[in-house]
């Protein structure tokens, strides 16, 4: 096991992997731009680093001064949390160059997966349903073939990216060409690289993720998520188990996802869309996700600690039960510091800041009262997680937990949650993609 981890991260997840390794009895170095130097977890790790500046380039995008700070801090393993660095295969490799072990994937990994295209063709490969779609397209002209194959509408991707950023849906042919140039534009300015590609459009699909892990010679799938509560194509509201699904089906689906990555050797999602009785191939998140706490509370697997756990060479046999299963339900809902209508960003101090108590209410939060919230920053302050021996107690612990958490002094998406967790549709299952958009 490792002796000391450098936490290259923030927030929310900087503090769950801080637990993580105090439970293992591994020593911590938190990362901390200046403007966080107020953040909880900082108290609560070994040792704590500066990194001087308030932008991410200069903060927790600087991979050098990352590693510069871990090898003088004396760590013999990083940590990236997610978002920021934690799949960039290039850092992972400067990190093992450093010798530093990188809390992650092999770097072949995080190339391989990280790239749409290259993905998609892997998943087909291995026998993992892939949705219509395209190679990286050059011209229009290729463009226009495929979206005739398709068919329209579809959906103009950047091969690079993920997270739903710099998509555009085409309804027609004559739309293509002014689509394509605003497509490569955007996915030059948010990840360096303005390669595109298409995809089929599906009207209200749910979005269903597997999660995978993997020691490099065992993978097994540790059940599945449900995401389909999105703004924006950024998740708001996850669950486990996907209520309303044949069992039977999703662990069809799991073993697919898990033969697929076969010999990955780290946590891996394999994040997919079903829409008319089918499931089909979205991405594979190579890293922690921000929902795992819901597959943790279903299946008492310790997904932060198994992860470092298989960093430091040890293998599933001795961590994880051959096919681990759900007993009750769990639901998380994201407060973010924004308004519950526009969802833009809100900024200040956290004049009130008190997470409540409660049985069977989980708070992961990486804020404390008193603290400034920027817009240098994503504006996630808190994941509150309801757990229940059912879905229906799981969502109203989830919605007494939002309610009962007093913040003030910014704009909270609270309202929005509340409208959600509460309403017809959620309650009965019928989720999909558009829900939430539909309730505002």
């Amino acid at each position: 096991m490792f002796d000391r981890v450098f936490v290259a991260n923030r927030a929310t997840v900087a503090r769950r992997v801080v637990r993580a390794c105090d439970k293992l009895g591994v020593e911590t170095v938190a990362a901390y731009a200046d403007i966080d130097s107020a953040s909880p977890h900082l108290a609560e790790a070994t040792a704590t680093a500066r990194l001087p500046g308030y932008l991410a380039a200069d903060t927790y995008l600087n991979g050098a001064r990352l590693i510069e700070l871990a090898r003088g801090t004396g760590c013999d393993a990083l940590h990236p949390g997610y978002g920021f660095l934690a799949e960039n295969a290039a850092f992972a490799r400067e990190v093992a160059e450093a010798g530093l072990r990188f809390i992650g994937p092999d770097p072949r990994w995080i190339e391989r997966l990280g790239d749409k295209t290259k993905s998609r063709a892997a998943m087909a490969e291995a026998g993992f349903p892939v949705n219509r779609g395209s190679d990286d397209l050059d011209d229009v002209e290729a463009l226009t073939d495929a979206a005739r194959r398709i068919g329209f509408p579809v959906l103009l991707k950047p091969a690079a990216g993920g997270g739903g950023i710099g998509m555009i849906r085409v309804d027609t042919e004559p739309e293509l060409a002014n689509a394509f140039a605003t497509a490569r534009a955007q996915a030059l300015h948010a990840f360096g690289d303005d390669r595109v590609y298409l995809e089929s459009w599906l009207a209200e699909p749910r979005h269903i993720e597997f999660q995978v892990v993997g020691d490099g010679d065992t993978t097994v799938g540790v059940l599945e998520r449900e995401c389909s509560m999105q703004r924006r194509h950024q998740k708001v509201i996850e669950e486990a188990p996907a209520p309303g699904f044949d069992r039977r089906r999703l662990a069809e689906i799991e073993a697919l996802a898990a033969n697929a990555l076969s010999g990955y050797d780290s946590l891996g999602t394999v994040e997919t869309l079903h829409a008319d009785g089918e499931f089909g191939f979205l991405e594979v998140n190579t890293r922690l996700q921000v929902e795992h706490g819901v597959t943790e509370e279903i299946t008492g697997v310790d997904l932060v600690e198994v992860q470092i756990r298989i960093a430091a060479g040890e293998k599933l046999s001795d961590m994880l039960p051959a096919a681990p299963q759900a007993t009750g339900h769990a639901v998380e809902a994201r407060i973010y510091a924004e308004d519950s209508r526009r969802m833009l960003p809100s900024t200040g101090r956290l004049a009130v800041y008190r997470p409540p108590e409660m049985t069977g209410v989980r708070i992961e939060s990486g804020y404390a009262e008193g603290q400034w919230v920027t817009p240098y920053f994503d504006p996630l302050l808190a994941k509150v997680i309801g757990r229940g021996a059912t879905r229906e107690q799981a969502v109203g612990r989830t919605l007494v937990g939002v309610k009962a958490f007093d913040i003030g002094g910014v704009e909270t998406n609270r309202a929005l949650l509340e409208t959600t967790l509460g309403s017809e549709p959620f309650i009965a299952g019928r989720l999909h993609t558009g829900l939430l958009a539909e309730l505002l």
